[in-house]
This record gives C-alpha cells, structure tokens and sequence, in this order.
C-alpha cells in the first residue's frame, strides 16, 4: 500500500527539493504540497469529514511554514489529527529542537538540507507507526471534522473611529444569522467590549494566555455566553496585564476559536502589538476602519505599510472600512483606495451618532433598533464578508438577506 505524504512548505525552492525526494522515495505517493498552516488545517479537516482512511499517514512540516509556527501547527496537527504522523525539516538538529519536537507531537525528525537516506528512513518509520495506530484505533479515532472557522480581525486606523462598534455589529450579524460566533477584545490596554455589552465578567484573555493546551472545557471556562449567543473573550480588566498576552498566546487562542466556533472577530483595537499583529497575520480577513478625514486616512496608510514592512499583511490583502461616510465629504473611498492601496469594502458605513448615543450611553449597544441605518449598513457589510448564513430562497432587495433570530431586549 503507498504511503501518501502531504508536504507543508511555504518556500517555492523548498517545496521542489522537498517534493523531488518524495517522489524518489519507494511506494511513496506524495500529494500536492500546501503553502501555509491554515491551508494545511483545512485540508486535513476536509480529508477526515469523508473518511479517517481518506488522510495522509505522513504530514512533512518545513521550519519556515507560517503564519502559525512550526511546533505549534505540529501541536495542532496531533492533537486533531492523531493518526498523522508529522515530520520536522529543519536546519536546526540539535537535541534541544529534537526534544520540543517531539513534545509538540512530531514523530521524526530530519535535517536541512535534505539526505535521501535519511528521509527515506524516517518516513517509512512515521508511515508504519500511522498505520499502526489506525489499525489499533480502528473507527474510534477522534478528530475535529469541520474545517477551521473565518478569523477576521477589525483594526482601527487610530482611536475612536468605530473600531470596536464595527467588530461587534459584524459579530451580532454573524450570530443572528445561525452561525456560532465569537468576539475576542485584543485590544489589552483599553478594550471596551464588555463596557458595550454591558457584561461583567471575571474571566479574560489573559486567563489563557499561559495554558500551553487549551482544552474545550478550558475554552469554554473563559468565554462569556452573552444573552445574544455569541462568546465573548475580553480584555483585561487591569491593562497592565495585557503585556502577558504574548504573540505565540494569541496564536494558540486564535487556533483553538477557529477550531470550535464557525467565525471569530477580532477586535485589534488601533495600537498593534505583538498580539495585535500574531491576529491580523493569521486572519483570513484583516478589516482596518478609518474615517474620511486626512489624519485617520494618514493613519490608515501608516499602518498599511507598517504592516508591509514588517511583513504581518500585505496591503491588498487588507480591506479598508469607511466610516462615518457622507456623500458630501470631500475623501470619498475611491481616493481612500488610491491612497492606501488596499481592497475597500463596497458598504460604508453613514455618519450618525444620533441614533447610536442613547445605546453607547446605556452600554447596551446590542439593542439597537434594526431600523438604524449604522446597524443595516454594518450587518450588510457582514454580508459583504461572508459572514451571515443567507436564507434560502431569499428574494432579491428583501432586506438584509440573512436569516435572523429573534432579537434580544427589550
């Protein structure tokens, strides 16, 4: 029977010296390569919904894979996948790597550059060990079969242009429309999701940040179930504790979510550190809202190119929200686009804080009435992001064209 290898390499030059050998290798059937850690996740998940047998007995991790670190898309991999076995290929051969390696959940482990002999050997050995280990487990193994849910980050261009009613409008929209949805407040120092909501929570962010397994129980400890359903992670009560939330936390965070919810918002607020940027690298969609005034658009161009710079997102893989837009404004979102060289998102959302006040003042800023045109232009732009489950059958101009629940209040 062929062993089929599933190689994840995001380097062009690794992927053909990689997937040259493994095509060398005896009763080896290499499968087309995957070039990141949310391609390979997906995969897997899709294999095993058809069937356990359908997945590959070999996944071979190159170090350089992203966003998600090596080790820790090799502790995802066994924990959800436990009958793939995964390989290291790595420069970095020393006992110490070894050692993690294996504590991450790696069962081989080969070094840069590439022995034919060597690879040979440890394949063949992981390959056994798969077989071995679904043989013993027969139909009993347990893996996470759906694939991983929508990441989308909302970032601000600076504070106060509508970071946190964005992401949580698109949550609600999300959440009304039959999808299980969480709400996660990154914004560590002065995150104001819970004042929004009016919630009172003991529990944040932090709580998981030094849990090297987070576990569903452990998950479901530390997410608030809000009266409308959704989940919500939030910041830190004591700012100061937001430092404890490290990148390598967040992406531990961010894969458990997207492992257990179908979408999961995140508030990156309008400063961005290493938490801040471990999120918007991993997001399938990074939102960055702006206002069409000169200083928020300068804002939003700084952080565009902050982000090329230090290679976190490149600008047209970011979306730009307009807020607050008027059609008598002079900076519409055609020069916005021009201007920061990124996607803008086909709905703006229109300038009126009239019918916000009286929710933001009361902090229950979920009530607000469906007539409001702030909540119809930002539950269409959920829409426009794929993040509503539209209605069957939905006739054309008949609303906001997803199923809604019945809303909570009053």
């Amino acid at each position: 029977m062929p062993t089929r290898i599933l190689p994840a390499v995001g380097d062009a030059d690794a992927v053909r010296s990689i997937t040259t050998l493994l095509s060398q290798l005896p009763d080896a059937e290499p499968v087309a390569p995957v070039v990141d850690s949310t391609q390979l996740i997906d995969t897997l998940a899709r294999l095993a919904a058809e069937s356990v047998d359908e997945l590959p007995e070999v996944v071979v991790v190159h170090e350089r894979i992203g966003p998600v670190p090596a080790l820790e898309l090799i502790r995802e991999v066994a924990l959800r996948f436990p009958a793939v076995g995964v390989i290291l290929v790595t420069s970095d051969a020393s006992p110490g790597l070894f050692q993690a390696a294996m504590d991450y959940g790696a069962r081989g482990l080969v070094a840069l550059p590439l022995s034919y002999e060597e690879l040979a050997v440890r394949v063949q050995a992981v390959a056994q060990w798969s077989v071995g280990v679904r043989r013993h487990l027969g139909a009993s193994v347990d893996v996470f079969t759906g694939v991983g849910g929508t990441v989308v980050t909302v970032s601000g261009s600076k504070g106060g242009v509508g970071t946190t009613l964005t992401a949580i409008q698109l949550a609600l929209a999300a959440q009304a429309s039959g999808r299980s949805t969480a709400l996660v407040d990154l914004d560590l120092q002065t995150g104001d999701i819970a004042s929004f909501l009016d919630v009172q929570f003991r529990r944040s962010v932090v709580d998981l940040a030094a849990i090297t397994d987070i576990s569903p129980r452990v998950l479901a400890d530390a997410v608030f179930r809000h009266d409308t359903g959704t989940a919500l992670l939030l910041a830190p009560g004591e700012g100061e504790r937001g430092e404890e939330v490290t990148d390598r936390a967040v992406r531990q965070i961010v894969s458990a979510l997207r492992s257990r919810y179908e979408i999961v918002v995140i508030d990156c607020g309008a400063q961005i550190g290493g938490a801040g940027a471990a999120a918007v690298e991993m997001a399938d969609t990074a939102l960055l809202v702006t206002t069409p005034d000169v200083i928020s658009v300068r804002g939003a161009k700084r952080t565009v190119r902050m982000w090329d710079r230090l290679q976190i997102r490149k600008a047209e893989e970011t979306t730009v929200v307009v807020n607050r837009h008027t059609k008598g404004t002079e900076i519409q979102p055609p020069l916005i686009q021009k201007i920061t060289g990124t996607a803008v998102a086909r709905v703006a959302i229109p300038a009126n804080f009239k019918e916000l006040q009286g929710v933001v003042d009361a902090g229950r800023i979920h009530e607000l009435d469906s007539k409001s045109v702030v909540k119809q232009a930002l539950w269409g732009l959920a829409g426009e992001l794929g993040l509503v489950k539209a209605v069957e059958g939905a006739q054309k101009g008949g609303g906001l064209g997803f199923r809604r629940r019945k809303e909570i209040g009053p």
